[in-house]
């Protein structure tokens, strides 16, 4: 089912409106995103949380293991995960910006299957060598032949082909065009500005091409939970996440083995960023998602895939 801009309005009002009871009591982080927000969970039929006193406890508790995490590794650590079935949360400076990396890509993917639908990923895309940049390990090798729109959807996501992902760019109207869906969806905070490999020459203080934790993970979870997508768009997506080729060191390795993860990493060109957004299937338990961002202190540090998975660990203990 397509949807006009208005019909994806409504839907991502709706959306927040439907979460907002859920997560009310995270909101405080937004302005104050130094104290971690208290995971909670409200029963049907009532305007109070039940346990409170517990769930700020936890909150406590998950805060100190992130806390920890940035010391170990010097940096600065972002982290909303959510249990969709129970809408409990662990949110730690979910409200402050990072830069969002190659996780857009995931959302750029979704884009174009709610513009084109399954139908149209056979249509072909040429590009020239002209076209390319850096980390374009799968549309290098397809100058002269171009390739269909869901093949770049797959490089992008899969192999986060930055190439792939300026050419799906143009096919939604560049970053702009983009941007304009995530507001459809609800999303006011993203900005989408540049194109790759730019958009990841992130440094303290810019806004360009930042995001919040919280923010990306409500639009990760609209396009693979939600109805924003119809159903076979949902599972193609869905397909592609799960079968990401990035992603085995980060929020993967941070869950148990036996849940399975559909996610997209993000790489900055500065100051150690390093970025994983997800959608988890728990064996036994509802999706949760989570968006876990950071960056280290100084310009030439290493990005470390550890801290992300550590930050996985620690929102998953919380949540269980």
């Amino acid at each position: 089912m397509k949807y006009t801009r208005a019909r994806r309005t409504a839907v991502g009002a709706l959306a927040t409106f439907c979460l907002a009871p859920l997560m009310a009591c995270a909101e405080g982080d937004a302005s104050d995103s130094s104290s971690p927000s208290t995971a909670t969970t409200k029963p049907a039929g009532t305007g109070k949380p039940a346990g409170t006193a517990k769930s700020a406890d936890a909150a406590k508790s998950y805060a100190r293991g992130f806390k920890k995490l940035e010391r170990k590794f010097d940096a600065r650590l972002g982290v909303y995960a959510i249990d969709t079935g129970t809408g409990r949360e662990v949110a730690y400076n979910a409200g402050e910006r990072f830069a969002y990396n190659s996780t857009f890509k995931a959302l750029a993917a979704g884009a174009v299957l709610d513009k084109y639908s399954l139908d149209g990923l056979g249509r072909k895309v040429t590009y020239s060598k002209d076209d390319l940049v850096p980390n374009s390990p799968v549309t290098e090798k397809h100058v002269k032949t171009g390739m269909t729109l869901g093949e770049l959807c797959d490089a992008a996501v899969r192999y986060s082909d930055n190439t792939a992902a300026n050419l799906l760019f143009d096919k939604l109207g560049g970053p702009k065009g983009l941007d304009a869906v995530l507001e459809g969806l609800g999303d006011d905070v993203t900005r989408m500005d540049r194109r790759e490999p730019d958009l990841s020459s992130w440094v303290p203080g810019e806004t360009r091409d930042t995001s919040t934790p919280r923010a990306l993970a409500k639009d990760l979870r609209a396009f693979v939970l939600g109805d924003v997508l119809g159903k076979g768009e949902r599972a193609q997506l869905t397909k592609w996440l799960r079968t990401n080729t990035t992603g085995d060191h980060t929020i993967r390795a941070g869950v148990p083995k036996s849940w399975v993860v559909g996610d997209k990493t993000g790489t900055g060109t500065y100051y150690g960023a390093r970025n994983d957004i997800a959608v988890a299937w728990p064996s036994d338990g509802a999706p949760i998602v989570m968006a876990i961002l950071s960056n280290r202190t100084k310009k030439d540090a290493e990005p470390d895939d550890k801290l992300i998975a550590d930050a996985a660990s620690v929102a998953v203990d919380s949540l269980s």
